[in-house]
């Protein structure tokens, strides 16, 4: 049995656990993929770039309206009802506690909710904060979509964040292709695992605390 699932699955469970009525802002990258998993909710998508009410992906190319874009700059379509403002209030909507949900990608979330996920630090690495700093500490919930372990195998469950942080305190869950967890009281707690992942063997690769 694989361990793993992939990312259109997991941004389906996300997509699942938004409370219907929510506003939600999804983050550049693989969150992304939650807009195309909302189906019949009723959930208003968010983007810093701004517009209030975005729809997932054109279903086709005959679709695509050059102008209509998320702030990862992927085409998405308007349902009706979507609206357009200036970047400015969009920040303001951000920055003013008016969204319940959003969702990023990291590098690193510490078992006290610290988020790092605009700069790995490395030298000439070109730093891409973006609003993730004014989404994180003025969302009314931040959740974190990441693959559980980096390509050489390192755990982005840390017990403090060695990068660049983005918020500190922050993090509400953490959604990964190997588990669910919440994170409280300075540690992860298990929500849900995939495949055949145990507690113990998932303990032994992150080195975090990690409670069932």
């Amino acid at each position: 049995m694989s361990t793993r699932i992939d990312r259109p699955a997991l941004a389906a469970l996300i997509a699942a656990d938004i409370p219907e009525g929510a506003y939600v802002n999804l983050g550049i990258g693989a969150p992304t993929l939650v807009a195309d998993h909302i189906g019949d909710k009723e959930i208003v998508l968010h983007t810093e770039n701004g517009m209030l009410g975005m729809g997932g992906a054109p279903e086709s190319p005959d679709r695509i309206d050059p102008d209509l874009i998320n702030a990862g700059k992927q085409p998405v379509v308007a349902p009706a009802g979507a609206a357009y403002f200036h970047h400015a209030d969009s920040f303001a909507m951000m920055r003013g506690g008016h969204l319940d949900v959003c969702v990023l990608g990291a590098f690193q979330v510490s078992a006290t909710g610290d988020l790092a996920n605009w700069s790995t630090g490395a030298p000439g690495a070109i730093p891409a904060v973006g609003g993730a700093m004014d989404l994180a500490t003025g969302a009314k919930q931040v959740f974190v979509m990441t693959d559980l372990f980096t390509k050489k195998g390192e755990s982005k469950l840390v017990d403090a964040c060695t990068y660049p942080l983005t918020g500190v305190g922050c993090v509400n869950r953490v959604y990964t292709d190997h588990g669910i967890f919440d994170v409280a009281d300075g540690a992860f707690h298990v929500r849900e695992l995939f495949g055949d992942n145990t507690l113990e063997d998932l303990r032994d690769r992150t080195g975090v605390d990690l409670r069932g």
